[in-house]
């Protein structure tokens, strides 16, 4: 099994758009991510504007988005 490595916000962003969710805004150095959910819900995502995101941030962008792990190792 592959360990997951840090990526840059372009490549979550990436992963965060095939996956639904829209760039709404970006307030300050983070970039907003949104998703309507079928409940009338929505999940919101921020992710630092960085060449490299640490695994540890990573993994809380991970949880936040209801994704699972394994769709961002590579």
């Amino acid at each position: 099994m592959l360990k997951l490595r840090p990526l840059s916000a372009t490549e979550v962003g990436r992963l965060l758009r095939a996956h639904g969710f829209l760039f709404v805004h970006q307030r300050g150095s983070h970039l907003i991510y949104r998703r309507s959910l079928p409940a009338g819900d929505s999940a919101t995502v921020p992710v630092p504007n960085r060449r490299e995101i640490p695994v540890g941030t990573l993994k809380s962008i991970i949880a936040l988005s209801g994704l699972d792990e394994s769709q961002f190792r590579k």
